[in-house]
């Protein structure tokens, strides 16, 4: 318990010191920003090995695809996943709920790094130029779209059936997709205390190419990362 109570303290007083540290950098570049969000994935890393003796292990490596547009599709079951994965891939735009981008400094940083928000089961305005915005950022830039298909941070042991949403980016964008296994719930999880002397897996899984009829991708993305999980857990 106090190994937990010593992470948050110093992992969430690193987090706002980084977040006051980079506030001039909101009117600078957009650059600066995302070096600021690595710099989170670092620390996050930082404090998990150090203080709770966590090992982070990252698998297929070889798989990261480098020669062309994807977007990341990966399993949520911890807060760690949305710091680290922008130490693995190139600032990976999010797909967010609106509601973090109305969190003061914090929702700035969010807009200045070019994340998407969408008002969940809601028909909106935004909502419906939802696909025209994530189009522009893949078409216009390197970056990786990255997406949590399952739609909320669940219990290492749940296996809830993806999103549709997924899918209809997989036909929008006409792109590979990454997927990507990850065990942190274990560690970190949603609620409760976090666990020391664990580790971490991030797995990824070789590329789904476009091609397939979107029910097809979904079906075949879920498979391929819960097998994946049951492996690692």
């Amino acid at each position: 318990m106090l190994r937990n109570i010593l992470f948050s303290v110093i992992f969430f007083s690193g987090i706002i010191f980084i977040s006051i540290l980079f506030i001039p950098s909101l009117i600078l570049p957009q650059n600066l920003v995302l070096f600021g969000g690595k710099l989170m994935g670092y620390w996050a890393s930082f404090c998990l090995q150090t203080i709770l003796s966590v090992k982070i292990k990252i698998l297929g490596k070889e798989n990261i695809i480098s020669d062309k547009k994807f977007f990341i599709a990966a399993s949520h079951q911890s807060m760690f996943e949305t710091f680290y994965l922008q130490t693995i891939f190139n600032s990976p735009v999010f797909i967010l709920k609106k509601e973090l981008i109305l969190i003061p400094i914090f929702g700035w940083y969010l807009k200045k790094i070019g994340s998407v928000s969408v008002k969940r089961n809601k028909v909106t305005k935004d909502n419906l130029g939802f696909f025209d915005d994530i189009k522009k950022i893949i078409d216009n830039t390197e970056r990786p779209l990255i997406i949590f298909p399952q739609g909320t941070r669940v219990k290492p042991e749940e296996r809830p059936p993806f999103k549709k949403g997924v899918a209809r980016i997989y036909e929008e964008l006409k792109i590979s997709c990454q997927p990507i296994a990850i065990n942190s719930g274990y560690v970190w999880p949603k609620k409760g205390i976090k666990t020391p002397n664990k580790q971490i897996i991030i797995s990824i899984l070789p590329s789904i190419n476009y091609g397939m009829e979107k029910n097809d991708f979904i079906k075949s993305l879920e498979n391929k990362i819960y097998a994946e999980l049951n492996k690692i857990t």
